[in-house]
């Protein structure tokens, strides 16, 4: 089978939609950190739709950490193909990627940093890699921020991280003369735009104190949020696509046809008109995302432990659990929706029924166990806020503590089993699972949470019902 390219591009059938500009005519005004399928899913297909008005706006990725989507992508020349799951499923051949870069091509990423028509460096590079500590700001013990203050020193500096190569890059570009940009970051974390500023300009001050006022005054940080879910892609995924492009594509990609990606209105030089691809603009982000990161991502993470605990494999059949559907649905509506203020023009209660109706679609095979990753990262923004806003509120907490205790319970059984897990802090994870208690007192993960009796008393009764089988015990349906 002849393998997706712009040659064989001629070749797919009318059902499958494919870029409708020349791509030959596109110049690269974006940077993307961290291209894998949630980036390719979302960002990219929508400078795609945009790249048919404005030809300036095409993307060039940058993948630190594997050479996988590199070597999947670039013999395709850029292009691979979107799968829009649904009743019906729609296929795109999405061509705004040019070529996806590794960290074994510095200088080339340098060049595409300080070329003149970038104008914008974004990122998903997942909440680990903003080398974070707890209360948000730049982890100055993280061994990956030593390593870069020290290897900046040097004038061939090669950054191992993204906030070390928006230094690198933001440097090179005052140096140069040319004009700041724009640095949009597209991960889950709230006010992910101010942190990022926050930790780049911390780290600038650290190696250059001249490049950190450069970027304070040149440089726009916008927060933004993104929601649509998106399945890993497998093996069923590549030959439904190969069967109805009747092309090989090496990494397809899947999602939802649901989309929504907000951004604030705060760039640095000139805006893409991506409300032409259905993104909003708006004065404020943060009310969108706190109701995306607590009403659907804290119900995700809430799914995929319970679920995995009783020996379910996907959201759908997590939904499918009569019980435990009823519980997600009470734990969104009751004890998570008081903690998220109105975003304009949201209707939240209709929000939530979306939510839910798109976390039973069968259509979607989302699996739990790859929501499970990185549950250290993602709880304190998905669970643990609104659990300190709930105890502030004198509101109950059982329910929230009861997802909480579903991690503990996830970790133990990894380790009694010698099972990996996904998680920058796998290995301390595991060493404490045994004693629950002592992962609840990671300041890095729960901060003072763990200090707390009410919390404690409401994840050990979350813990005994888990381990008696019911849903029931702690009055959660």
């Amino acid at each position: 089978m002849m393998r997706l390219a712009n040659d064989s591009l001629g070749r797919l059938p009318r059902s499958v939609s494919r870029p409708g500009y020349d791509r030959a005519a596109v110049r690269r005004g974006v940077v993307h950190f961290g291209p894998g399928a949630f980036h390719r899913a979302h960002q990219a297909a929508a400078f795609d739709r945009l790249l048919e008005h404005d030809p300036r706006w095409g993307l060039t990725g940058v993948s630190l950490n594997s050479r996988g989507v590199a070597d999947a992508l670039n013999p395709q020349d850029g292009l691979y193909t979107l799968a829009l799951i649904d009743t019906d499923t729609e296929y795109r051949v999405i061509g705004a990627v040019g070529a996806v870069l590794t960290r074994d091509e510095p200088q080339a990423i340098l060049a595409a940093l300080v070329h003149k028509d970038t104008r914008i460096v974004s990122s998903t590079v997942t909440e680990k890699g903003y080398c974070l500590a707890a209360d948000g700001t730049l982890d100055f013990s993280h061994p990956a921020i030593g390593r870069e203050i020290e290897a900046a020193q040097a004038h061939d500096w090669v950054p191992s991280t993204f906030t070390g190569w928006l230094v690198r890059g933001l440097r090179a570009r005052r140096l140069a003369g040319l004009n700041g940009l724009t640095v949009l970051s597209c991960d889950n974390l709230t006010d992910n735009g101010r942190k990022l500023e926050a930790a780049t300009i911390a780290l600038a001050q650290a190696i250059d104190a001249e490049t950190a006022r450069w970027i304070a005054d040149n440089v726009a940080f916008p927060n933004a949020m993104v929601d649509s879910i998106t399945p890993a892609t497998d093996d069923a995924l590549r030959a439904r696509v190969s069967a109805a492009t009747g092309l090989e594509d090496a990494w397809p990609i899947q999602r939802e046809r649901f989309t929504q990606w907000v951004i604030e209105d705060r760039f640095a030089g000139e805006r893409p008109a991506l409300e032409l691809a259905g993104v909003t603009f708006a004065n404020e982000v943060r009310p969108f995302e706190t109701a995306k990161l607590r009403l659907l991502n804290g119900a995700h993470s809430s799914l995929a432990y319970i679920g995995l605990g009783r020996g379910l494999e996907t959201v759908a059949d997590a939904m499918a659990d009569r019980d435990l559907a009823v519980f997600v649905e009470r734990l969104m509506r009751e004890d998570i929706a008081p903690s998220v203020a109105a975003a304009p023009g949201l209707d939240q209660e209709r929000y939530i029924s979306d939510i839910l109706a798109r976390f039973a679609n069968p259509s979607i095979r989302h699996l739990l166990a790859q929501i499970a990753w990185d549950g250290s990262q993602k709880l304190p923004y998905r669970l643990l806020d609104t659990v300190r806003d709930a105890l502030a509120a004198g509101r109950p907490i059982e329910r929230l503590a009861l997802p909480i205790a579903a991690w503990l319970r996830f970790l133990t059984a990894a380790a009694r089993e010698g099972r990996a897990i996904t998680d920058p802090l796998a290995t301390l994870l595991l060493e404490r699972a045994e004693d629950w208690r002592s992962v609840l007192a990671l300041r890095d993960v729960f901060g003072d949470l763990g200090d707390d009796p009410r919390f404690l008393r409401a994840v050990e009764r979350g813990w005994a019902s888990l381990e008696a089988g019911s849903l029931e015990a702690i009055g959660a349906l």
